[in-house]
């Protein structure tokens, strides 16, 4: 009984070191205060508990003008990639810093509330009023404005992107895109 009992324990430890978070779902409204802080909606935060102890880390993001909340366990997986880059090579060391420059650790209150940094308010042209986005295992932050034009589809052809995206793409084998 105490071999499977050590075993089941090193299992469970495997697992819960190596756990990423399950794809977040939902697109959220809310507010942010003249502090810049900004209280989640009851359901995301209901599927950030798991992540509340760790934390998160608020970036730019890459291609919107928005900022981009991970949970630490998915700010974890990017930075294994990351450090794969050799610095020695100057586009690395050139994407590096772009990609770190106004990184920040944050925390959700017990308020269920999180303080946005001003230079990330200033880079997202937040207002007052804000979307929350899930974009898979991370949450988009925006100022509600630039959201509602960045997905109007005015400046692209969304089946079309699509299709180029995804229309190659069937792990299952089942005929279900």
């Amino acid at each position: 009984m105490v071999k499977c009992g050590n075993i089941f324990s090193i299992f469970v430890t495997i697992i819960s070191n190596n756990f990423s978070l399950s794809a977040i779902i939902g697109t959220y409204e809310c507010k942010v205060d003249a502090k810049g802080r900004l209280l989640l909606p009851a359901p995301l935060k209901k599927q950030l508990t798991a992540s509340l102890q760790d934390g998160f880390v608020l970036k730019r993001s890459v291609f919107q003008h928005c900022l981009e909340l991970y949970p630490m366990s998915e700010w974890n997986l990017m930075m294994e990639k990351i450090n794969k880059l050799n610095r020695f090579v100057k586009k690395h060391n050139d994407f590096i810093r772009k990609f770190s420059a106004g990184v920040k650790m944050v925390e959700i209150d017990n308020l269920g509330r999180l303080l946005v940094p001003k230079d990330l308010v200033e880079f997202a042209s937040i207002s007052k009023d804000l979307v929350l986005s899930s974009a898979g295992n991370i949450i988009e932050i925006w100022d509600k404005d630039l959201y509602e034009k960045s997905i109007s589809g005015d400046d692209m052809d969304f089946a079309a992107l699509a299709e180029e995206v995804m229309g190659n793409l069937n792990d299952n084998d089942n005929g279900i895109s």
